[in-house]
């Protein structure tokens, strides 16, 4: 059976039931919040996503108020994507999860927390905007970096965020290893050792992207960072005369990944508004915010509206080129698996 066909027959038991006992249809909500002209729910999202859900939150709140006369509260929690899904599995309670990759979403699902075929329950894979990598260097571009071979030459301080803890950072190495891969026809004995040589120049390992960020543009650590492209935007819009962006030969389609927490919003009662949380995520004036926060809107119309702004036309992979990432995770990211090999070495 088909989970919405499972949640439509269970709300109509829900509304029997409360036709019987003389409750509203709303009197679990108002149990759970206290009070039925108000909710609350937290999003658990990854590092770089701060400020595009301050300002979504607050067109959400509008659109759930005009839509049921309800209040509604909305508490952030961000950090490294891997780390933040741990949390989660762990007991951090979260209404929806907006992770960095399909794969952290996955590891709340395998904690029992949410329901099989949530990759299907919103549009492009629960994916409601994307990204991909690039560079982000100093003003002039001092170390003429052009490509990702220019990240492994002595004497250049690169700056990433840690595999095992940040989804960017598993991005960031597989965009570079697609990027190896082509120049070395598929010899993996020449590609780990061109990874090797990357992680070799970097400085440090944050946990997360927005750590990243913090070390090579506050601390001044390095001469590049790998950046999400929407975390490079931001800086350079903040910093407009210290910073710019190089876009490499080839990057990877980063499909940052959306879900309800079943398990969460079922013992809170908070499952409609989850749910339309992240489904408004799609609407028009929600991907138009997406945008202007340098995320790439997954509505191709509204895409296109920001052809000025991002490089449409740059070379993407994808996780698929990698097997998925079941297979992704257990080959480089897993303890024992690639990264910990080249990075040991």
């Amino acid at each position: 059976m088909k989970r919405k066909n499972i949640i439509a027959i269970g709300l109509i038991v829900i509304l029997a039931l409360t036709s019987l006992t003389g409750c509203g249809a709303g009197s679990k909500e108002e149990k759970k919040s206290g009070s039925s002209d108000k909710v609350s729910i937290t999003n658990v999202s990854y590092d770089p996503t701060r400020e595009l859900y301050e300002e979504y939150n607050k067109i959400f709140a509008k659109h759930w108020k005009e839509e049921k006369g309800q209040d509604v509260e909305i508490t952030q929690s961000h950090g490294g994507s891997g780390k933040q899904a741990l949390e989660v599995a762990n007991g951090l309670e979260a209404d929806v999860v907006t992770l960095a990759l399909e794969y952290d979403v996955k590891a709340v699902q395998d904690a029992g927390l949410i329901e099989d075929g949530w990759v299907d329950e919103f549009d492009n894979d629960s994916s409601p905007y994307t990204s991909t990598i690039v560079f982000l260097v100093r003003k002039g571009n001092p170390k003429n970096i052009k490509d990702w071979d220019d990240l492994t030459k002595d004497g250049v301080g690169v700056i990433t965020p840690n595999p095992k803890t940040s989804g960017g950072a598993r991005w960031n190495y597989l965009a570079a290893w697609a990027y190896a891969d082509k120049l070395y026809n598929g010899n993996e004995t020449k590609i780990k050792d061109f990874m090797k040589k990357l992680y070799q120049n970097v400085l440090v390992l944050d946990s997360g992207a927005r750590g990243a960020t913090t070390s090579f543009v506050e601390n001044g650590q390095g001469d590049v960072l790998i950046a999400w492209e929407n975390e490079a935007y931001l800086s350079v819009k903040d910093y407009p005369d210290d910073y710019e962006i190089i876009t490499p030969s080839i990057s990877i389609l980063a499909q940052p990944s959306v879900a309800v927490v079943d398990s969460v919003v079922d013992k809170k009662g908070t499952r409609d508004v989850a749910t339309e949380y992240l489904n408004y995520l799609y609407s028009d004036e929600a991907q138009r915010i997406a945008g202007d926060n340098y995320y790439r809107p997954s509505n191709e119309k509204i895409l296109k509206e920001y052809k000025d702004v991002f490089d449409l036309d740059i070379n993407l992979v994808t996780i698929k080129d990698f097997g998925g990432w079941d297979k992704a995770q257990k080959t480089h990211f897993a303890d024992g698996g690639v990264f910990d090999q080249i990075y040991e070495e």
